[in-house]
C-alpha cells in the first residue's frame, strides 16, 4: 500500500517539474540564468519564481539585499569591523539557490576573485 503511494507521489512529481520545466522556457530570463556556472534548469527556475518580476527592483543593490547577500557593516564612532558577513534577511529560498552561482562565478578564471579549492 505505501509502496504504491510513494509511486504516485514520485509520478505526480515529475508531471509537476515537467510543467514547471515547460512554463520556465517560456521566460526569457531562463537561458540567461543557466547561462551563470552552476546554475542549472531547476535552480533557475526557482531563482525566477522567487524573484518574480524584476523590475519591482529598480536597483541592483535592492536585489542583492532581497536574496540576503548583502554585507552587514558593523561601525561605531571610529570603530570599523573587520570581519563583514552576510545580512540573510529576505528570501532564504534564493539565497540557498543562488550559492552555487557565488560560488561558480568566483571559481572561474575570468572573475575578479578566482578560487583554490
Amino acid at each position: 500500500m505505501y509502496i504504491h503511494m510513494l509511486l504516485q507521489y514520485k509520478e505526480h512529481l515529475s508531471e509537476l517539474e515537467a510543467e514547471i520545466d515547460t512554463l520556465a522556457k517560456e521566460i526569457e530570463e531562463y537561458k540567461i540564468i543557466q547561462s551563470i556556472p552552476g546554475i542549472g534548469e531547476k535552480i533557475a527556475a526557482t531563482i525566477i519564481s522567487e524573484i518574480g518580476e524584476i523590475d519591482r527592483f529598480n536597483h541592483p543593490k535592492k536585489l542583492v539585499a532581497f536574496a540576503g547577500v548583502d554585507p552587514e557593516v558593523f561601525e561605531s564612532g571610529k570603530f570599523k569591523a573587520t570581519l563583514v558577513r552576510i545580512t540573510k534577511r529576505g528570501s532564504s529560498r534564493l539565497r540557498h539557490k543562488s550559492l552555487p552561482c557565488h560560488r561558480g562565478l568566483s571559481c572561474t578564471p575570468s572573475s575578479r576573485i578566482y578560487c583554490h579549492f
